[in-house]
């Protein structure tokens, strides 16, 4: 197969590979030592803010960022009960067609053993490459393996372990940011403050360096999915190292499975850049059908184990899956782990539960493919930044998903008559049949484009139903 050139045209030749448009959900370990405080996301950013709250945690925890800084979390991070091999076979019994581990975030703190940063699982904390544990333990089930690399916005994101506090006992004491001896680890990044802090730094020997640690984890792991939380790097007149990384990830793919097995995504939503890849969208969805494949990488709770987080109910993720794939979209579920390598009880039970509604209604959501329309009914997610509240569904709501001759139609709120009535079908379309998915095939009338179908009074799930309606 011929390669990829780091190039928009070349690149803009991509497609989807068949494994990613299947698999429709998959399990994220967005892990690391962020996780040992178990205060939330962003603490290695936000330690170091005087006033936030994840400072008054450490400061009064562990002491002043000057005497016990991020490098010192990052020595206590030890994952003594990290199995991952346990851990895949529940992921693959709640429903993941893939499984995708953290590489590194924001922190520049590398889960696997990089030779180009000494601050990795392999030399501090652990003592152990967690993204090969994590890779053999998916390869035991024959999932894709995809990494996620946060990297790209650490040099300005991390301008902060620089500061001092403005107030109080250690009022202009320096944070452990500004020792030398770490400054590999911090970033040479004094350019960066609170009037110049972009997302994506300017900083050339920066770009370099990303590159570098991209191409490492390439070359290590021959990734079937590399995300990126940001968009393609570095914007604007630098592209070319984001395109030289995805072209690198596409080619290595080839060279392993002699075709492009391997998918991209990244955070621009304009089609001119997320083309060479797969569009990500954090926390939100579409509104409609999608032309392209696109992914949401969502969370049971948040996106590092925080004791004080409100979880999300299974109900509510799993109608999210529902409403995702009906608009050509899959579902990445990030599982917060404990500093120790386990997860609790709760993410656990919600983790059965969706494996549970798999077995009942997987079939109208693997394989498939957007219907002539995603859905009927007046109720709509709420696409508003990062808010992902639950919808209020009613009865006269429905998702719809396709595969060869039959339209998967889901109840998101079942008929409280246990009669079902679904108008999108219109007069060209006549059904031979009716299926209740985890029941069988149940009575229906079809007249002027209208079925109707009599429910059991047991439904098969206290989740989301699906009726399986085979077309002639």
């Amino acid at each position: 197969m011929k390669k990829f050139e780091p190039t928009f045209e070349s690149l803009y030749e991509y497609a989807a590979p068949a494994w990613f448009r299947d698999a429709k959900f998959g399990i994220w370990s967005h892990w690391g030592p962020q996780s040992v405080p178990m205060y939330g996301d962003w603490y290695a950013r936000n330690m170091y803010i005087e006033g936030s709250d994840q400072y008054r945690y450490h400061t009064r925890h562990y002491g002043h960022p000057s005497q016990f800084g991020y490098k010192d979390i990052c020595a206590l991070w030890k994952a003594e009960k990290f199995d991952p091999e346990e851990l895949m076979d529940l992921y693959v019994r709640a429903g993941a067609r893939y499984f995708v581990a953290q590489a590194t975030h924001h922190d520049h703190f590398f889960n696997y053993d990089s030779a180009v940063n000494r601050f990795n699982s392999v030399k501090v904390g652990p003592g152990r490459d967690i993204c090969a544990a994590w890779k053999k333990a998916a390869d035991r089930h024959s999932l894709p393996f995809g990494l996620t690399e946060h990297l790209a916005a650490s040099f300005s994101w991390w301008w902060v372990n620089k500061g001092a506090d403005k107030t109080g006992p250690f009022a202009g004491v320096p944070y452990d940011g500004n020792d030398p001896a770490y400054r590999d680890f911090y970033h040479d990044n004094y350019e960066h403050d609170e009037k110049n802090a972009p997302w994506l730094t300017g900083n050339t020997a920066f770009r370099e360096y990303w590159l570098r640690a991209v191409k490492e984890m390439i070359e290590k792991f021959t990734p079937d999915l590399l995300y990126s939380d940001s968009e393609l790097p570095f914007g604007g007149d630098s592209y070319g190292y984001g395109l030289e990384a995805v072209a690198a990830l596409y080619n290595a793919s080839i060279d392993k499975y002699g075709f492009n097995n391997a998918v991209y995504t990244q955070k621009n939503r304009d089609a001119k850049i997320y083309k060479v890849g797969v569009l990500d969208i954090e926390k939100s969805q579409l509104p409609g059908i999608a032309a392209d494949p696109w992914e949401t990488d969502t969370c049971i709770g948040n996106w590092f184990y925080d004791v004080r987080q409100v979880y999300k109910k299974p109900e509510h993720i799993i109608e999210m899956l529902v409403d995702i794939v009906s608009k050509n979209g899959t579902m990445l579920l990030n599982v917060l782990q404990r500093p120790d390598g386990t997860i609790d009880e709760w993410e656990r039970w919600t983790l059965e539960e969706i494996g549970s509604w798999i077995s009942v209604a997987g079939e109208g959501i693997y394989g498939t493919r957007p219907w002539k329309v995603f859905g009927e009914g007046d109720s709509r997610v709420l696409i508003e930044g990062l808010r992902e509240s639950q919808v209020a569904w009613g009865s006269s709501d429905y998702r719809f998903t396709a595969k060869g001759k039959d339209v998967f139609a889901f109840m998101m709120k079942a008929p409280e008559d246990r009669r079902a009535v679904v108008k999108s079908l219109g007069e060209g379309a006549r059904a031979a049949k009716v299926t209740l998915l985890g029941h069988g095939e149940i009575p229906f009338e079809q007249s002027f484009g209208v079925l109707t179908a009599k429910l059991p009074e047991e439904l098969p799930t206290k989740y989301t139903n699906c009726l399986k309606i085979t077309l002639e």
